[in-house]
């Protein structure tokens, strides 16, 4: 069914456990998405982000509507958001599209510019009835939040939250965006301390270069929503190319397409099952 983000991410924060975001680009990838949801009985998020929205020609609607589809008849609890929306003109249409989340991302602007655009995105999606989710970006001078060797403070991610008003916060903890290998440390100590000064949930980007032992660790000191975009990319190309060099002379993608979709499926059940497994004996 098509749940409301902030009802899973609640739920998720309540409980102290962590709730997947899976960026899709393709019908294939929300396929795969719904399809290891249904596998494992887990619910998750799905992502569509502006930057896959200008793949498809600037028009959220047709793979928010798949997604839709796919949340509908998939027989497990799905929500839609907009993630790393840059633009107001996307921004509004996010509740047309059949999201219940956003993500406003204002962190290439200057602090006080950064502050300003997501306290205005953050107050018309609330009067929409939208989750809100943000990223820290440059407070305090630091560069983008995912900048490999930043770290967010504490001190300003509680007073980013406190003057914008977002309903969750991405850190940067250690994670980096499109990680092909999972080699990415976190700060799980820093988590802790941002967990403490900050009361909203925390998102953790980048989490395809994370190890799974990692990514639960991460989420026992403080982390909720767990991103994951470049792993089923990954998983997808793998596929197509191994199906290409074992059969050069297809021309059907639906010959390459399927087993690329199988193998998103296969990844994204197992990192939906490894952030509900205990790392104690």
């Amino acid at each position: 069914m098509l749940c409301r983000s902030a009802d899973l991410i609640a739920e998720a924060h309540a409980s102290g456990s962590g709730i997947a975001a899976f960026n899709v680009i393709t019908l294939e990838h929300v396929q795969a998405v719904a399809d290891a949801a249904r596998r494992t009985g887990q619910p998750a998020i799905v992502q569509i982000s502006q930057n896959a929205v200008r793949h498809h020609g600037g028009d959220v609607m047709p793979l928010a509507a798949a997604a839709g589809a796919a949340a509908r008849t998939g027989g497990t609890r799905l929500a839609l958001h907009l993630d790393h929306v840059e633009d107001f003109a996307l921004l509004h249409r996010t509740a047309e599209c059949g999201a219940s989340s956003v993500m406003f991302d204002a962190s290439r602007l200057p602090d006080a510019e950064n502050i300003a655009a997501t306290r205005e995105a953050a107050r018309w999606a609330h009067g929409q009835g939208l989750f809100v989710e943000a990223e820290l970006g440059e407070i305090g001078g630091k560069g983008s939040a995912h900048t490999p060797g930043v770290r967010t403070d504490p001190a300003d991610a509680a007073r980013f939250v406190a003057e914008t008003g977002v309903d969750a916060l991405a850190v940067a903890v250690g994670s980096s965006h499109a990680m092909v290998s999972r080699t990415a440390e976190l700060d799980l100590q820093l988590i802790e301390r941002i967990r403490e000064k900050v009361p909203v949930p925390l998102v953790l980007h980048g989490s395809s270069g994370v190890p799974h032992t990692t990514l639960r660790a991460a989420v026992k000191h403080g982390m909720t929503k767990i991103n994951i975009g470049t792993l089923l990319n990954v998983s997808f190309t793998r596929a197509v190319r191994a199906t290409l060099a074992q059969e050069p002379e297809v021309v059907d993608p639906r010959r390459y397409l399927g087993p690329a979709r199988d193998a998103m499926t296969d990844a994204v059940a197992d990192c939906l099952l490894a952030l509900t497994t205990s790392d104690s004996p």
